[in-house]
């Protein structure tokens, strides 16, 4: 069994470490989040516009949902996902795998909101929010939205975060955290929305979409699509649970 907080070199149990995360709890409480101890980040990134009015069937909006529902948007040299896709979107349990300069840090979250709404009966958004469970590199919550201005047109790819490194971290990796990991964490930001907007914009253009994640071991999935297995992988320190 692979103990949480192991250092594992080559090949990991990635399955095993995502079946523990069923008894992993969310490591922080929202009345802790507050400046200057939290980062607290809004990114929004424009997508092709459609017409005003409700989304176009097919359109913009709808594809980026699609992609955003499926995690396709992460960049996989930085973060990738393993889920089980058919479990519902709420309460579904993602292990993330943080690629960091030979290291891949193995971490857990939870999708603990779903939005589907109108608000201020203008913008019609479309998303989700997973936050971090025990063991994490950081603690916090991020949201994941796809936002159509219905007056304008306007669609837009909008994420909000509130975070801060786990207090939990062994002295080498709160060192590289300290030194690297908000650098890695914004233009971990910057690419989802580059990503997001690129595979709109070929959808638009009639090339195939990314088709959706599929199958890795039984039931479950590894997101990104385009995510690949490099021959020096296995010769990366794997860690899991490092929070």
């Amino acid at each position: 069994m692979i103990a949480l907080g192991d250092w594992v070199f080559g090949r990991l149990d990635a399955v095993r470490a995502w079946r523990e995360l069923a008894d992993a709890r969310v490591n922080y409480s929202v009345d802790e989040v507050r400046r200057p101890a939290w980062n607290i980040d809004l990114h929004r990134t424009a997508l092709p516009e459609e017409r005003p009015g409700p989304p176009e069937p097919g359109g913009p909006w709808e594809q980026a949902c699609r992609l955003v529902r499926d995690y396709e948007f992460s960049p996989p040299e930085i973060v990738r996902a393993l889920y089980d896709p058919a479990a519902p979107l709420l309460g579904r349990d993602m292990l993330l795998e943080a690629r960091f300069h030979g290291m891949h840090f193995y971490c857990g979250v939870r999708v603990t909101e779903v939005v589907d709404a109108t608000r201020d009966g203008d913008e019609r958004v479309w998303g989700w929010a997973y936050e971090t469970l025990e063991g994490h590199l950081e603690r916090g919550k991020v949201m994941y939205e796809v936002v159509k201005r219905q007056k304008t047109g306007e669609v837009l790819f909008v994420v909000s975060c509130h975070s801060q490194g786990a207090p939990t971290l062994d002295p080498i990796t709160s060192l590289g955290w300290r030194l690297f990991g908000r650098r890695t964490q914004l233009r971990f930001y910057r690419r989802c929305g580059q990503r997001l907007r690129l595979f709109v914009e070929a959808t638009l253009r009639g090339e195939h979409p990314p088709p959706g994640p599929s199958s890795t071991s039984g039931r479950l999935v590894c997101a990104p699509t385009d995510a690949r297995t490099h021959r020096w992988d296995a010769l990366a320190i794997h860690r899991v649970a490092p929070g």
